[in-house]
């Protein structure tokens, strides 16, 4: 197979970039150039927000295109455009957001989605993603295949959520575990996201796929007792009621990454039925063993994880932990 990664450098790209490399695969990667890409690959470089971004892949034929892109529709719009005559198929790795919300616990492919345009420059994440997905569509048709990714967690994260639970756990000492402890979560190994979109794509099918873990694959408690197993550290976790934590101010999701209240956004974000990803051959990894790997990679690279510039640094500080622990 032939791949063209648009992208490939960084976490998602990446993974699906080794997983090709992996399997024996013939991998180009498209990207701007600021990061090296995997040792075995073919770069091509190019910026889709400028004008004539997409001369370097004025030839050239492929298999299959994967596309993470997250900004502005019309830079897929333009690539799927220029491909279409030339690849087999186009991957476009999507999101969940796209969903309208709020959504109900248990929403398949066919709920509601928000408005989008192939042709809209970037205007909010969702728009942005639901417009690239028919920017795919326009151009490919039931070629395309639209991966509608959650919460995704591994390897090479750039936005800080396990890796800040990682390193959190690995100070010890008394901790604040957002409660209650059998919250079930719902994410997506990065691998396990890789693996099925080449398997998907080479297997030629097309459509929207839910593309996370089924719902309670993990749960808080069992996410941060794999975080003390791949640190080697027990902290004193002190499990905490969700009303207690909101009265102090402490933001979910981005001062407590991945933990969310019950509710109408924890139904939307960790309620997405992925029967059809399933019967596709979706499986998924145990959460002991993405984040034992998440921790090496942490270690590999000095225990810092990078940090996407258009997301909002994860975590609250030890002074806002200690004070609400009554440190």
């Amino acid at each position: 197979m032939r791949l063209l990664m648009l992208g490939g450098t960084e976490f998602v790209g990446r993974a699906i970039t080794e997983d090709a490399l992996d399997r024996g695969w013939e991998v180009t990667v498209f990207h701007r150039g600021h990061h090296a890409p995997p040792s075995g690959t073919s770069a091509l470089h190019g910026d889709r927000t400028a004008p004539d971004g997409l001369a370097a892949l004025a030839e050239g034929e492929w298999d299959l295109v994967v596309d993470t892109w997250s900004g502005a529709p019309a830079a897929v719009r333009d690539s799927a455009r220029l491909l279409a005559g030339r690849a087999a198929g186009y991957a476009y790795i999507s999101s969940c957001s796209v969903y309208t919300y709020p959504a109900p616990a248990g929403h398949a492919e066919d709920a509601p989605v928000v408005e989008g345009s192939p042709n809209a420059g970037s205007t909010a994440y969702a728009e942005d993603k639901r417009g690239g997905e028919l920017a795919a569509v326009d151009a490919f048709g039931d070629r395309a295949l639209l991966v509608r990714a959650g919460l995704i967690t591994g390897p090479y994260e750039n936005v800080g959520r396990l890796p800040w639970w990682l390193n959190r756990v690995a100070r010890g000492g008394p901790m604040l575990a957002p409660g209650p402890r059998d919250l079930a979560l719902q994410y997506i190994d990065v691998r396990d996201l890789a693996r099925w979109t080449l398997d998907a794509a080479a297997a030629g099918l097309g459509g929207a796929y839910n593309l996370v873990a089924p719902a309670g694959h993990a749960t808080m408690g069992s996410l941060l007792d794999a975080c003390a197993a791949a640190t080697g550290v027990r902290p004193e976790l002190r499990w905490t009621d969700p009303a207690v934590i909101l009265e102090a101010g402490i933001e979910p999701w981005v001062q407590l990454p991945i933990w969310l209240l019950e509710g109408e956004t924890y139904d939307y974000m960790f309620g997405n039925d992925v029967t059809k990803a399933l019967k596709a051959g979706l499986t998924c990894r145990p959460v002991e063993e993405t984040a034992a790997d998440t921790w090496t990679w942490l270690q590999s690279i000095g225990g810092v994880a990078p940090q996407r510039p258009d997301r909002p640094a994860k975590g609250i500080s030890a002074e806002q932990e200690a004070a609400l622990l009554g440190l």
